[in-house]
């Protein structure tokens, strides 16, 4: 099943259940999703991968917002930003260990040759594109930083 009739489904389910949190969760996606194809150039179908990309940055955005209401004393906020970034996240695939990303972009780091600093953008390149919606680039990024500095 798509992820945008599994959207409609789940805010059909929500509104019946009259839980406006997980709407307003559900409707933010829905509304990234059809931005983007509603954008121009695009022949009105997304891909997977642009469909992870949307999740994730609406996840990213969740939580640094959340983050900013907490140094701002607002809890309240924060905890609703939160909120949604966990209904958000369910429809994201299930997100690799540190331990698990380490050991993929090791393998990469010895399959590309990489030995310094120098060849990060190499190996930053081939580990998005390999942990593409099931790791953080921000945690990629530290990875493959401390490999190739140690």
């Amino acid at each position: 099943m798509s992820l945008e009739l599994n959207i409609n489904n789940d805010i059909k389910s929500a509104m019946l259940a009259r839980n406006a949190e997980k709407l307003e969760a559900l409707r933010a996606i829905k509304a990234a999703l059809l931005l983007e194809k509603t954008k121009e150039g695009n022949t009105g179908e997304i891909s997977d991968a642009t469909e992870l990309k949307i999740l994730q940055k609406l996840v990213k955005q969740r939580r640094e917002s959340a983050d900013i209401y907490g140094n701002a004393n607002r809890q309240d906020l924060a905890q609703k930003e939160l909120f949604e970034a966990s209904i958000i996240e369910t429809y994201l695939p299930q997100q690799l260990s540190e331990a698990e990303v380490a050991d993929i972009i090791r393998n990469i780091v010895t399959r590309e040759g990489a030995t310094s600093v120098k060849d990060m953008g190499k190996i930053m390149g081939a580990a998005s594109k390999e942990l593409a919606g099931k790791a953080d680039n921000k945690m990629i990024s530290t990875i493959v930083k401390n490999l190739l500095t140690s």
